[in-house]
């Protein structure tokens, strides 16, 4: 059985939704998840957009967060459009990068989802970063190795990755050197997977 890679960036819109439920389509079909914290502002700028397509174009942006409310809706997850967006990841990203093996991680990033796509808390705040380490029950000092260069380190390599493989956008699945991209596509990499094993 192939893995599949779970490409997210925090600030991303539809990872948010492809977090809350990414595992337990993963686990009906015994596919193992790897997930995967990276920025997309990087690699945006390498496409030449300073900001997100959703604010570059209003139209694009007015249906994404009408849609995004249907599909949390219909899924019956929490949402609150975010009061900035895109918000800034990198602590949080950094976070999950330097501890992307421990197992209490996967929680980590669904709450940190749902404090900036339910809540509307300011991710990049330190303070918020140690409420959700609480959550998860880890101590909320943890929050302060955000900020360590090796989880700035560790954020830059998965980012550099991130684009040497090919991605563009978030949520992304990645299946050997196969690449599905967004929420809606997650179903087809878990079908992928479980095919090509």
């Amino acid at each position: 059985m192939k893995q599949v890679e779970f490409w997210f960036d925090f600030a991303s819109s539809y990872s948010y939704p492809a977090a809350l439920r990414v595992e337990e389509v993963a686990r009906a079909e015994s596919v193992p998840i790897v997930w995967r914290p990276f920025l997309l502002g990087p690699i945006f700028k390498a496409q030449g957009w300073h900001d997100s397509p959703f604010n570059i174009y209003p139209a694009k942006g007015n249906y994404m967060w009408r849609d995004l409310e249907r599909l949390c809706e219909s899924l019956r997850m929490p949402f609150r459009k975010p009061s900035i967006f895109p918000r800034n990841g990198v602590l949080a990203a950094s976070l999950a990068c330097l501890f992307s093996a421990e197992l209490w991680m996967p929680e980590f990033v669904r709450h940190m989802f749902l404090a900036n796509f339910a809540e509307d808390r300011d991710i990049s705040d330190l303070s918020v970063l140690a409420s959700v380490l609480e959550r998860v029950r880890q101590p909320a000092s943890l929050s302060a190795f955000a900020r360590s260069a090796e989880a700035k380190a560790k954020l830059r390599s998965a980012t550099d990755r991130a684009q040497a493989i090919g991605i563009f956008g978030a949520p992304s699945f990645v299946v050997g050197s196969e690449l599905f991209w967004g929420n809606d596509r997650l179903e087809s990499a878990i079908e992928w997977a479980c095919a090509h094993a």
